[in-house]
């Protein structure tokens, strides 16, 4: 039965991941047991999407660390896994754009499927998952059937939402596109005021019903800057971030006072692009 079928899912997550904290892998888990839960998708895949270097954050260390620690951080995942591609682009990416790149990719492979060609996996992980796919695909009989082809959906936690309200920081359309076209999953807390945030702007309110706000019962407030401001004082993360990323960044010592300067006083990338252009 039509009203039987499940739309697959891919929860995209795009940041500075500067570092990724246990957190931001939380942010997936609960984002899928509530897609899940409704009864109408199934989560098949999440993608990190760390931002690149030219995002111009302040405290932003090296794309390559950013990410290569993601890569840790998620390598006992079954359905998690980092992206490069955002991170190895010379201009900063609008988020609209990342999630178009996704979206495009996985209907070119839906086209290669149907036609009968065989799908390049890189090595490790990826392909084990592909693999693993095909191994069970004689079960889907049992299971609901899926529509088409995956859809992808931008995981975020409600500071994003809100920053859709920072003057410049977000171009309209955008904002139209991310919500309308993909929709997003927003994990929020019991009495946050994301409800209210959709209710006072016109165009989340347009497009409600495509914005899942996911509550998150156990609350956890790491951050990565709490991360750093930690480091930098000499106090321990062990238990905030996972072991292979704490190891990782004491190894390198990546984040220091100096660190935290870089890119002070530099205009943010998504600020000085939308200027500029409004003022052109």
């Amino acid at each position: 039965m039509e009203n039987s079928e499940k739309t697959e899912l891919v929860l995209l997550a795009c940041g500075s991941f500067n570092p990724i904290t246990n957190m931001h892998l939380r942010l997936f888990e609960l984002a899928k047991d509530y897609m899940n839960g409704t009864g109408k998708y199934k989560v098949i895949k999440g993608i990190i999407s760390p931002v690149g270097d030219a995002y111009k954050k302040k405290g932003l260390i090296s794309a390559h660390h950013r990410v290569f620690m993601a890569q840790l951080a998620t390598k006992n995942s079954e359905w998690v896994e980092v992206d490069t591609w955002e991170s190895l682009q010379k201009e900063w990416v609008e988020t609209a754009k990342v999630l178009r790149h996704h979206q495009e990719k996985l209907e070119a492979g839906s086209c290669d499927h149907q036609q009968g060609s065989p799908v390049l996996e890189r090595p490790g992980r990826k392909r084990k998952w592909a693999e693993q796919r095909q191994d069970f695909s004689h079960k889907k009989s049992l299971e609901p059937k899926t529509k088409g082809v995956p859809k992808v959906k931008l995981l975020c936690g409600a500071d994003l939402l809100e920053s859709f309200g920072v003057p410049n920081l977000w171009k309209r359309e955008d904002i139209t596109q991310i919500v309308g076209d993909y929709g997003l999953v927003c994990i929020t807390r019991a009495g946050n005021d994301a409800q209210k945030f959709i209710y006072e702007s016109d165009v989340l309110w347009k497009h409600q019903n495509n914005i899942h706000l996911v509550n998150e019962w156990i609350t956890n407030d790491i951050s990565s800057t709490k991360i750093r401001r930690a480091l930098i004082r000499g106090q321990s993360i062990r238990y905030l971030v996972p072991d292979v990323v704490q190891e990782y960044i004491e190894k390198h010592n990546l984040y220091s006072s100096e660190s935290e300067e870089r890119n002070v006083g530099v205009i943010l990338a998504p600020l000085q692009r939308n200027i500029a252009e409004a003022n052109s």
